[in-house]
């Protein structure tokens, strides 16, 4: 693992409110280079180190078509869902990877970290070659951030997130309501989808399948984005990890899908 100071600077892919933030983060006189739609990732003049790609998930394969072989160890990727499948098909099992629980609720607005009741040091977490530099420059900026020693590790944190994505946009998707409104008033749902969908996960992943404080955990968050609208898009990325495991494994995620007419 690479240590780097926070004043490192970085290739950040993305304009928008993340890449911006990420940006704003590093108040040194070595500023990042920002990468817009449609221009060239790596140029002699830009630095080394970090190449931290905030877009869409459906970008990725673009973004990493562009970037030159030998610096595609240095990609680091923030995005949300299952993209693990998605990254060993392009070679990068190992590449750096970002859990991000902090919001940024508009352009140049100063991030909200993502801390619980249940989890007051925070939840945002990286692993890999670049996980160290994340860290570094989210804690300059008073943001929490764990660096996970071990994959396995990092792998229980992002399927968590993903649980918990999954299982609140189904259950708020169902209800017509946000995502405090699904904590609140169908807790016992959405803790037995939670549940499913974790057990199921771990199977997949080959993770020990402690469930002990999970919904807790999950609900914790919930309440702390509470003003969060559901819906279950991203569907390749999210849900749909889940509905391909099987209805046989994820029998109440598959039906409320089918209900919701996100699948026949």
């Amino acid at each position: 693992m690479h240590a780097y100071a926070p004043e490192q600077p970085w290739i950040i892919v993305g304009k928008g409110r993340v890449g911006e933030a990420f940006a704003e983060m590093n108040q040194s006189s070595n500023k990042d280079a920002l990468v817009g739609r449609g221009e060239p990732i790596v140029t002699p003049s830009h630095p080394a180190g970090p190449i931290v790609v905030c877009t869409r998930n459906d970008v990725l394969g673009d973004i990493i078509d562009a970037t030159p072989a030998e610096r595609r160890e240095d990609l680091v990727f923030i995005q949300n869902g299952s993209i693990g499948p998605f990254l060993e098909s392009k070679g990068l099992a190992d590449a750096t990877q970002v859990l991000v629980y902090f919001a940024v609720a508009a352009k140049g607005e100063t991030p909200t970290d993502g801390k619980t009741d249940t989890n007051p040091e925070g939840l945002t977490g990286a692993y890999g070659k670049h996980a160290q530099a994340i860290a570094d420059r989210l804690h300059s900026a008073g943001l929490s951030c764990k660096v996970y020693d071990t994959k396995a590790a990092f792998n229980t944190s992002m399927l968590e997130k993903l649980v918990w994505i999954c299982a609140f946009m189904v259950v708020g998707a169902t209800h017509g309501c946000t995502v405090g409104e699904v904590e609140a008033n169908h807790k016992a749902e959405v803790g037995e989808l939670i549940e499913e969908l974790y057990v199921a996960g771990c199977e997949d992943l080959g993770l020990d399948a402690d469930t002990t404080g999970l919904v807790d955990r999950l609900c914790a968050y919930a309440r702390s984005v509470a003003h969060f609208p559901t819906a279950v898009k991203e569907f390749d990325w999210r849900n749909g990890y889940f509905y391909g495991l099987g209805e046989a494994v994820c029998p109440k995620h598959t039906a409320a899908l089918k209900n919701l007419k996100v699948v026949v």
